[in-house]
């Protein structure tokens, strides 16, 4: 108790490095500490930063055939450690079950790939080393994958801060010289996978685009209720706040269906890593329910808590209605809205962790601690 407790003043004292504090709080919070993940998360994060590398040199080789001259490239998005942390899940269950550590020799340097026809059939009990292997090209798949949809909705919403080059040209035709290239490639893998698979990535795609369809219509919500009209605010929270799904996921449980914006935000990032999750099953990878709930979780608390937070005021001028916007119409005052984004952000990043710990996985209970003491509220009306 006593350890517990001063990991959790230590957690707290900001001189400490954010990562360092993520640690120590989730041990202050759940008595977990696990030495063995930690080791291997540098395993992890070498292996999927040379994967992401991959994906920027096929983005810099169109870079060049479209501008004429090589050029540097790289893309801020947080929208990969989903990936990173199902690898490590994988990882550490196999390095359990293996007489010998399998996990931290050539995985990524002359290991060949899985056969396409092993996916999305009937699969046979995997060896620690072939659910390695069978992880690593699943994280491939996916982290292209992720890259490309956070490269999509950037261009939707006419976001480019976020590609950055060493040539002064045109955002957008940077943007979407990127994209394209990544979408030929990710086509050209799935074409080569059983249709299972191709549909199931498929399904997740058109699920969340069915919600960004929906954007023009939130966004007249927004413009009305900040006009003060009463029957776009009830709207707002009917259709927005306590939407009813349609297609339910299977990850949630109904206490999960009904949180604050679970529907909308589920449709908004939450069912990319549903179907994420998905392939790895499809490689016949044993996925928890618990660490997949701790996954979607996450993913929305840190879009909220991260990015909706941050971009409060942009969003707020353009007319984009986020959970936080939201709440800033639907609360009777700025001080209300702001406990109330805090509240929603504990709810869902709070639950995220209790899965992790269920789960068994310390990374994913690190990462969400992470997120949480990333963020900074500070920067909207009513925190004072």
């Amino acid at each position: 108790m006593v350890l517990k407790t001063g990991a959790g003043a230590l957690a707290d004292s900001h001189r400490l490095p954010t990562a360092l504090r993520s640690v120590l709080g989730y041990y202050a919070d759940t008595g977990v500490f696990d030495y063995s993940s930690l080791s291997l998360k540098s395993t992890i994060d070498d292996r999927t930063d040379r994967m992401v590398a991959d994906v920027y040199e096929r983005v810099e080789a169109a870079l060049q055939a479209e501008f004429g001259r090589p050029v540097s490239f790289s893309y801020d998005t947080k929208l990969i450690l989903p990936a990173t942390l199902t690898l490590g899940y994988v990882y550490r269950d196999a390095r359990k079950d293996a007489a010998e550590d399998p996990v931290t020799d050539d995985i990524a340097t002359g290991v060949p790939p899985v056969e396409t026809g092993a996916l999305g059939g009937d699969v046979p009990d995997l060896s620690p080393r072939e659910r390695v292997v069978r992880a690593e090209q699943m994280t491939r798949l996916s982290i292209e994958a992720l890259i490309d949809g956070d490269m999509r909705d950037a261009i939707n919403d006419d976001e480019f801060e976020d590609f950055e080059t060493d040539i002064d040209a045109d955002p957008r035709r940077v943007a979407e010289t990127a994209q394209a290239a990544l979408q030929s490639h990710l086509d050209g893998l799935l074409d080569e996978m059983p249709s299972v698979v191709a549909d199931a990535y498929q399904w997740a795609v058109d699920y969340s685009e069915a919600h960004q369809e929906r954007d023009d219509h939130f966004r007249e919500l927004m413009s009305r209720a900040e006009d003060g009209d009463e029957d776009a605010v009830d709207a707002i929270r009917g259709e927005y706040k306590f939407a009813d799904y349609e297609e339910e996921p299977a990850t949630f449980t109904a206490s999960e269906k009904e949180l604050p914006y679970s529907k909308t935000q589920y449709a908004r990032v939450g069912v990319l890593y549903d179907g994420m999750l998905d392939l790895y099953r499809l490689a016949g990878l044993a996925i928890d329910d618990e660490f997949a709930k701790s996954i979607v979780l996450a993913i929305i608390g840190a879009q909220v808590w991260l990015d909706d937070v941050d971009d409060y005021a942009a969003d707020r001028t353009e007319g984009q209605l986020t959970p936080v916007t939201a709440e800033y119409l639907l609360a009777p005052d700025d001080r209300a809205a702001y406990n109330r984004v805090v509240d929603v952000t504990e709810q869902y990043l709070d639950l995220a962790k209790e899965s992790a710990t269920a789960a068994d996985s310390p990374l994913t209970g690190i990462a969400v601690e992470y997120i949480y003491r990333s963020g900074d509220p500070s920067v909207l009306p009513g925190h004072h």
